[in-house]
């Protein structure tokens, strides 16, 4: 048998699918950068936080819809697949696809970091990447440790050029084509 290198997947990306097929319902599998990650399950907080901004996407862009946990090819990765927290697109865009969705069309995903290390790393560190190449205008991540929100945006390659942390309570604005104010000093109610 020959050892698996750092540049070596863990699988091929449909063996992962077909292992995500059978997870049970409570454990939400991720393949990033080759390897098979587990989103943890959200405390209450964590919850809270997203409901809340889902609440505020639909008041603002009715539009829209804000789906929780949708699964996304981001081809960064090789033949990577996330399930960020949330993922705004027009209302009937994830209509008839399967669980893993092509992201072209996307407005914005938003991931809320959870006190696991390993989730931690891939919100701040390798999701911003995936999501960046694929072209997804905004990624919003709310930073519970550092109390922070960073609106990520203006893709281009594998980086978004755009994105400062702004601390819980700024005024922030979510840029083309989300395109609203989000005030965010309902989070300091949630932070850890």
């Amino acid at each position: 048998m020959t050892p698996m290198t750092s540049d070596q997947p863990q699988m091929l990306v449909e063996e992962f699918e077909e292992l995500a097929r059978h997870a049970p319902e409570t454990v939400a599998l991720e393949f990033l950068n080759g390897k098979v990650g587990v989103k943890p399950m959200p405390d209450g907080n964590h919850g809270t936080i997203v409901a809340w901004l889902l609440q505020r996407c639909m008041q603002h862009r009715p539009d829209l819809f804000f789906s929780r946990n949708r699964g996304l090819k981001v081809e960064a990765y090789p033949n990577g697949r996330a399930r960020p927290d949330g993922s705004l697109a027009p209302q009937t865009f994830f209509a008839g696809k399967g669980e893993w969705s092509e992201p072209e069309g996307v407005l914005m995903v938003v991931e809320v970091t959870s006190r696991d290390s390993d989730a931690n790393r891939r919100d701040r560190i390798e999701k911003p990447t995936g999501y960046a190449t694929t072209g997804i205008p905004v990624y919003l991540l709310i930073d519970r440790e550092a109390a922070t929100v960073t609106v990520h945006s203006e893709p281009k390659g594998s980086r978004y050029r755009s994105g400062t942390p702004q601390p819980f309570g700024t005024v922030i604005e979510l840029p083309n084509p989300v395109g609203f104010t989000l005030e965010t000093e309902k989070l300091k109610d949630f932070a850890d």
